[in-house]
């Protein structure tokens, strides 16, 4: 079955950046959309970013101008470069993935990101 494995997650001051990794385990399965979503204590998961075949990028309002969602084909792996952080950004990020043929739907285990005045 396929894994998702999420990395780049930590600690970071406002104003700074991160990049979080997201791997498949398997190099060969096609998604239609892979993207990255959060959520924080007391609030509901929302979307970060997805990417779809196009390519198309769509992004949640509180990171549009901030943040980038990229893909390495080679690796099958998404990634999300955050830039001008902010302590309201601090949150589980989760990755997810939709399997083209299948259907399926795939989820991280998360990735913990503290984002300190």
């Amino acid at each position: 079955q396929v894994r998702l494995v999420e990395s780049g997650g930590g600690f970071v001051q406002a104003g700074g950046s991160l990049r979080l990794d997201c791997a498949a385990s398997r190099t060969t399965t096609r998604f239609s959309a892979m993207a990255w979503y959060r959520q924080a204590p007391g609030k509901e998961r929302e979307l970060v970013a997805m990417l779809t075949p196009g390519p198309n990028t769509d992004y949640g309002d509180s990171a549009k101008g901030r943040f980038t969602i990229s893909r390495d084909d080679a690796r099958n792996s998404v990634s999300l470069q955050m830039n001008s952080l902010k302590p309201e950004d601090t949150a589980v990020y989760v990755c997810y993935a939709r399997g083209y043929y299948s259907k399926n739907d795939y989820w991280g285990q998360g990735t913990q990101v503290t984002v300190s005045s």
